[in-house]
């Protein structure tokens, strides 16, 4: 019974993410392809996250207005479908960062609704979110490894189609999917007050920036430095179908090792992790080195994501979930991805990608000690309220 209520969910994950691989893992190929330097790049990847982060709070504002998640997620993907078809039409640096901007307006969101949806959905079913969420990460590590097969064929020139029929198969998918029960309370816009003004909630936000970051330069520039390694598009898919199947096996298995421990402390391991992660690509010279590193990619980002995910998700009140969802998903993919493709286009066209991990190396050890510094505090600051 419950398996058959959430399909729909993890059809949808399945193939947003599947879609999404295109994006993460062969874009930047892509605009390499059209003639843009790397700086040039840096500008039209970066366009995404300054998108997302109008577009993340603006869509979960509507969505818990509005008491839905399926409908928001509906108008989201259609306008991905349409974007996406002028987007890759577009050959100029201005045409790419303008239509960008409004593709990328309806296609953020996407990612951080369905997970506040799976969220909600685990919680209505008292299952692990990771059980859901991990439907994602299939799609995505297929995608990766047969779009990569595909493209070394045929041609980095025509990502476009599969982007296309996996977009298609989610908005089709959405018709079926089941919204959840919501928090009738009425939404204002004076509420989100309540989480601008969580203090605990912002110094997170602001701490675990060095940490995605980092995550999010890797995802900018991983395929072009293992090209610039000698490897190829093929060799990018299956770098991703690696890391993306580690990812899946950690959120699948969640619920086993995930309430054993204070959700803060994952995230300092998973940031250790991080830094060893980077230091090692920096450190071998052989794409194939940099493939089979990527199996720390599921120690890294699975682990992190379902710790901060559910760390938030206690801070914020339940009726503003989705804007407060959408807020980490901002800052996470909007703000991060920003910095991190805009620092990594130029650091890979003065330096090397080398350099470049050992900087990434770096921001993650500064984002640990930051984190760890909190959760000393507010530990602390917790024990000192419950012994009065």
């Amino acid at each position: 019974m419950i398996q058959q209520s959430t399909t729909p969910l993890k059809l949808l994950l399945f193939s947003f993410h599947a879609s999404n691989t295109i994006l993460i893992s062969f874009l930047p190929l892509y605009l390499q392809y059209q003639g843009l330097s790397g700086t040039e790049i840096g500008w039209i990847l970066a366009t995404g996250p300054l998108a997302s982060i109008f577009a993340q709070p603006f869509w979960g504002y509507l969505s818990d207005k509005f008491k839905t998640v399926k409908w928001i997620l509906f108008i989201c993907i259609l306008g991905l479908l349409i974007g996406a078809i002028i987007f890759f039409q577009m050959k100029t640096i201005v045409s790419l960062v303008i239509i960008g901007a409004l593709f990328f307006f309806f296609s953020t969101p996407i990612g951080g609704l369905s997970d506040s949806l799976a969220q909600r959905r685990a919680d209505e079913l008292r299952i692990s979110f990771g059980s859901i969420r991990m439907w994602g990460s299939v799609g995505f590590a297929a995608a990766s490894l047969s779009i990569g097969v595909l493209l070394n064929q045929f041609g980095i020139q025509y990502i476009h189609w599969p982007y296309l029929l996996f977009g298609t198969i989610a908005l089709i998918v959405i018709i079926q999917l089941k919204d959840v029960s919501v928090d009738r309370t009425p939404v204002k816009l004076g509420d989100v007050k309540q989480i601008i003004m969580n203090k605990p909630l912002m110094l997170f936000f602001l701490f675990i920036l060095f940490i995605t970051i980092s995550h999010r330069t890797n995802d900018s520039y991983l395929g072009i430095y293992i090209m610039e390694l000698g490897g190829s598009e093929s060799l990018v898919g299956i770098a991703w179908f690696i890391g993306v199947l580690m990812e899946a096996i950690v959120f699948a298995t969640a619920s086993k090792w995930f309430k054993k421990y204070h959700t803060i402390v994952f995230i300092i391991f998973a940031g250790i992790i991080y830094s060893i992660r980077w230091v090692m690509y920096a450190w071998f010279d052989d794409p194939l080195m940099i493939v089979i590193f990527q199996f720390m990619h599921g120690i890294t980002f699975g682990v992190f994501y379902v710790a901060a995910f559910e760390y938030i998700t206690r801070l914020i009140p339940k009726f503003l979930q989705s804007t407060g969802h959408m807020l980490f998903y901002a800052i996470f993919f909007g703000i991060s991805g920003i910095v991190g493709s805009l620092m990594g286009g130029r650091i890979i066209e003065l330096f090397s990608g080398e350099f470049l991990y050992l900087c990434m190396a770096g921001l993650s050890l500064v984002g640990v000690l930051l984190v760890t510094i909190y959760h000393v505090f507010t530990t602390k600051a917790k024990r000192s309220r419950t012994s009065f």
